[in-house]
C-alpha cells in the first residue's frame, strides 16, 4: 500500500500568536493520527512558481490515512484557531510503492 502525505506550502510568513495556537493543537493531533514529520521548516529554494517560505511535509501510513488526519475533529479544531491567520497550499496526496 502506498504512503499518504500532507504538504503544507506557506504563501508568507503566519500570524505568530494563531500559528502558535495552531501548533500547540494541530501536531498532536496529527502525530496522534500516525503522521509523521519529515519536514517542519528549514530551509527552501524555491523553484519555478514557488515560494521561499516555511514548508511542512507529513508522512501517513496510507491516503486514506491523511484524508481522515485532515478531516479528524482533533485537527479541525486546530485550524479554526489559525483562521485567518496564514496563507498557504495545503495538499494530500498518495506517494508510490
Amino acid at each position: 500500500m502506498a504512503k499518504g502525505y500532507m504538504i503544507s506550502a506557506h504563501r508568507r510568513a503566519a500570524d505568530p500568536e494563531k500559528a502558535s495556537a495552531y501548533r500547540e493543537l494541530a501536531i498532536p493531533a496529527l502525530l496522534s493520527m500516525g503522521g509523521k514529520f519529515l519536514s517542519s521548516g528549514g530551509r527552501v529554494v524555491a523553484k519555478e512558481n514557488g515560494l521561499a517560505e516555511r514548508t511542512i511535509l507529513i508522512e501517513f501510513e496510507s491516503f486514506e490515512a491523511a484524508v481522515n488526519a485532515y478531516e479528524s475533529e482533533a485537527y479541525q479544531k486546530a485550524l479554526k484557531l489559525l483562521s485567518g491567520g496564514a496563507d498557504r497550499d495545503v495538499r494530500l496526496f498518495e506517494g508510490v510503492d
